[in-house]
Order: structure tokens, then sequence, then C-alpha cells
């Protein structure tokens, strides 16, 4: 697990890449818009490793030698599939409009008093299918922080949309998203920042709208009971 203020590196081969090793580490220094690189196999240029510790304005001197929660693309969310028969489940192979996939994943750390900030960024693929063409697709994106162990723990969760146009009727579009604000509290104690990933991928039931609960009825008060005639 790569440290906060270490230097970004980049896997080898685009095969281990899909393969979920698209995580890297990397200074809080380095600017948000360059989290990815025109280049397909060239995520990331390597900077020397750093570390260092300060005053916060806000809390104590503090070491920024903790680690940096790796990113990893979660099981079953890698790939997307967007069948001509929305909400009917996962679509049969004829009936794929598009698909999707993620490629890469990144991220920095940034440590400010006790609170961990970090840039997450995913790429990923849109392929028109047999029955796809020109148009919008609606990618919907999910990260999530998670401290493993016995009693698994969701430290915090996000929804993201990102739009893909498809211009031709066979193509394939790469996107990028980038979120620089996954921001938590370090765990006490500090060593189960080990314990924490942070899990990206596809997530097209967040993308659903929320069906609202069926509004309660109104429960008129009885009437009280007219008081027997007498005869």
């Amino acid at each position: 697990m790569a440290r906060v203020g270490a230097g970004f590196a980049a896997c080898l081969t685009l095969g281990v890449l899909l393969g979920g090793c698209g995580s890297f580490g990397g200074s809080g220094s380095s600017s948000g818009g360059g989290l990815f690189s025109t280049s397909p196999l060239d995520l990331f240029k390597s900077t020397p490793k750093a570390t260092t510790g300060g005053t916060v304005a806000t809390g104590p001197v503090i070491d920024t030698d903790y680690d940096c929660p790796d990113v990893q693309i979660r099981y079953g969310a890698s790939t997307l599939m967007i069948g001509d028969k929305p909400g009917q489940g996962e679509p049969n192979a004829l009936d794929v409009r598009y698909q999707g996939n993620i490629l890469r994943t990144a991220r920095e750390c940034h440590l400010a008093g006790n609170i961990m900030t970090m840039k997450v960024g995913i790429e990923g693929r849109i392929i028109t299918g047999p029955a796809g063409g020109p148009g919008n697709v609606d990618v919907p994106l999910r990260i999530a922080v998670v401290q493993e162990g016995t009693n698994q723990k969701t430290v915090l969760s996000k929804f993201a949309r990102e739009t893909v146009t498809i211009n031709n009727a066979v193509d394939r579009v790469t996107f990028t998203h980038i979120d620089p604000d996954i921001s938590f509290p370090l765990p006490s104690p500090i060593t189960d920042i080990s314990r924490y990933i942070v899990y990206v991928g596809f997530d097209p039931l967040g993308a659903q709208p929320q069906k609202k609960p069926p509004a309660a009825r109104k429960r008129h008060p009885a009437r009280p009971k007219a008081p027997p005639r007498s005869s």
C-alpha cells in the first residue's frame, strides 16, 4: 500500500490494468487535471517518493507518512450492460446497445489535521453493441470507502454520473471521472487506516429514481356516538 506523499507509479501492461491493478499512489500536491494522461499506457509520470511532516494551522504537528488507501474495482461492478429494453435486467448479447468497462483508476491523498482527503479518478470506455448507435449514454458510478475486517463498515459512499456521447453507429469512447473530495476522518487507532479500501464501479441501481413511500392516510377522529333515545 502506497503512502501519502509517495510518487505516482503505473502498471506496465494494459492487460494488468484490466485485471484490477489500476490503483496508483500519488502526491497530494499534484493537480487534479493531470490524473489521466492522453497516452493509454502512460497514466502517470513517476516522481520521487517524499515523506514530510509539518504544522497544520488547525491541528498539531503531524506525520504524513500514513497509508493512502488502495483503490480497487468492485467485484462484479467493472462492466455496464445497457440493453434496448431498459428495466428488464441484463440484456441478451444481441440486445446490447452499449457496454461499459472500467479500465483503470488513480488516487492521490492529502492529510490535514485528522482529515484525509482523496482525489479518486476513474477511466473507462463505452462501446456500441449490436443494438446500439449514436446517442448519449448515462454512466452511473459509485465510489465507496470501506473499512474491511470482521465487522466491515462503509465509511463513505458517493454516487456520480458521467454522460458519454456516441457519434457513430460503431464507436468506442473513453471517459474519465475525477472526484477531488473523498474526505473522511482518520480512524482510531490510526493503524486501522491500513484496512481502508476505496471501491469503484458501475452502479445502475443507484441511477434509478427512488420510489417514494405511499402517503399515509389521514385518520379522521371517530364521531361520538349519539345517546340512545328515551322511549
